[in-house]
């Protein structure tokens, strides 16, 4: 039997034997429900919607404007997408060890043969010969994959791009979630001074007049000195939050690509209101969330792996078929008795490796095994950055109307001591302390609203992105996309 026919023969025999383990994604205990509060109640988020643009679910011009040039510009997502390609370039390289390499090759030379070269045969005389050599040739080399090297390989490669392309879209999630988080923080942060501002023109009312009845002798310099200190105290948190605002609006500037010290954004005092976000069921946020896929991916490729390194145990075999013309003059080249041929296999099989193979080997099951782990992990950490976002929107979202309820409440506690103060009936400290009760509500409220706006960002990062495929904004369900009961979840009462 010739030697081609042994090859086939043997690629016969040994095909369906790939090594290492078929991978098969593993079992996670995923809870039936969320821990609901009323009045929120599950949507029907599909695992194949759209984790795009969220952010327009909030309906802020300027936030869209930012989340947009964050996307062009920023560094971070770069990388991302730099790395996303080099894994697809890689996939590529693995996939073309599936077929043969052909290779063409070209020789002309002019040489001299030495006349005292070594003899292989001492009847025959040496002579110095000075001729031309001009040679075509095509080569091919194929691995057959015997042992499902390549075919693993190729699998990891394949699960390898497709954790590169959740980790970019993961990347893109968290940039644009920190965008809008630090946006909330500064737009929340801009009520707070409005407050802090509108509280230092009363107090600064209120210092007149107190100074004008001590002029006239009605009250002692003791009021007076009260009023001012209360007037210095808020001034002073003025300072302060005006700190916290630039370094909110450097954080902007960095996430967009724009230099600090270039970078400025306007006050704006418009209300926040977070949207109705549907928060599904526990299953759908695994599917949703890009880390949650980039981890299961990763599980993939280190299955994949344990078959690269199992193929080491059984023999490696190339084929190696050539053809091509070989002819000392050129008008020769392309005659018939130019041309030459050969075809060869070549067989290799590790006898002896000091347990190499077999470390390898356990190298990567280990792999395997931290990959499985992380998974459930990346698991148990979605399911608890879902839960505190369910429970922590509806507690805010009732803490919000009290904070409302309290400003009102501070507001008649304010004319009240003010009114009573002005007809003697009372001394100066209730009407400071009324002044202080009302900014500490206000304030108060303010960053209630603030949280509502953050965790609702959160929510939005833990569900893994935008709920529905097409544009977010209006109402009806053909221009969302959305089913009407999906409109009236977590967010909104």
């Amino acid at each position: 039997m010739s030697l081609p026919r042994i090859s086939i023969l043997a690629a016969a025999l040994l095909a369906g034997c790939v090594a290492g383990p078929d991978y098969r994604k593993p079992p996670v205990d995923v809870p039936v429900t969320w821990q609901l509060e009323e009045p929120w109640r599950q949507g029907t988020p599909s695992d194949a919607d759209a984790k795009g643009r969220w952010w327009q679910r909030f309906g802020d011009a300027q936030l869209d404007a930012l989340q947009q040039k964050a996307l062009v510009n920023n560094p971070t997502l770069d990388v991302a997408a730099a790395r996303l390609a080099q894994a697809r370039a890689s996939l590529a390289g693995s996939e073309a060890a599936r077929y043969p390499q052909v290779g063409l090759g070209a020789r002309a030379a002019r040489f001299q043969i030495s006349e005292n070269r070594p003899l292989t045969n001492y009847n025959a005389p040496n002579f110095s010969t000075v001729q031309n050599d001009f040679a075509l040739s095509l080569t091919a080399s194929y691995e057959l994959d015997l042992a499902g090297r390549v075919q693993r390989s190729v699998e990891g490669a394949t699960a390898s791009a497709a954790q590169s392309a959740a980790d970019l879209e993961n990347t893109r999630l968290l940039l644009t979630t920190d965008l809008a988080s630090s946006y909330f923080n500064l737009r929340s942060t801009d009520v707070e001074l409005d407050v802090l501002a509108r509280s230092i023109a009363l107090q600064r009312r209120a210092l007149e007049f107190v100074t004008d009845r001590h002029d006239l002798g009605a009250v002692s310099g003791l009021d007076v000195a009260q009023q001012q200190a209360l007037l210095d105290n808020t001034l002073t948190q003025v300072d302060v939050l005006k700190k916290q605002r630039s370094q909110y609006e450097h954080a902007i500037a960095t996430l967009t690509g724009t230099p600090a010290p270039v970078f400025s954004i306007a006050a704006d005092l418009k209300p926040l209101v977070p949207p109705a976000i549907p928060i599904g069921v526990p299953s759908d946020a695994l599917e949703r969330r890009p880390d949650v896929a980039s981890a299961e991916r990763a599980m993939a490729a280190a299955n994949a792996q344990i078959g690269v390194a199992t193929a080491a145990f059984y023999p490696s075999v190339m084929l190696f078929p050539t053809g091509g013309l070989d002819s000392r003059t050129l008008s020769t080249l392309f005659n018939a008795n130019s041309l030459l041929w050969s075809i060869g296999v070549s067989a290799t099989q590790t006898i002896f490796d000091g347990g190499r193979i077999r470390a390898n080997v356990d190298f990567t099951r280990a792999g395997y095994d931290a990959a499985v782990a992380n998974y459930r992990r990346v698991v148990l950490t979605a399911m608890q950055e879902a839960e505190d976002g369910i429970t922590g929107l509806a507690s805010l979202d009732r803490a919000s109307t009290q904070a409302l309820a309290a400003v009102a409440s501070s507001r008649r506690v304010l004319d009240m001591a003010a009114s009573r103060y002005e007809g003697g009936a009372s001394i100066y400290l209730d009407v400071i302390t009324a002044q202080q009760a009302l900014l500490n509500t206000e304030r108060q409220a303010a960053q209630i609203n603030g949280q509502r706006m953050l965790t609702s960002v959160f929510l939005v990062k833990a569900l893994g992105g935008d709920w529905c495929g097409v544009e977010p904004r209006g109402t009806s369900e053909a221009r969302t996309g959305c089913p009407a009961p999906l409109r009236q979840v977590v967010g909104t009462r």
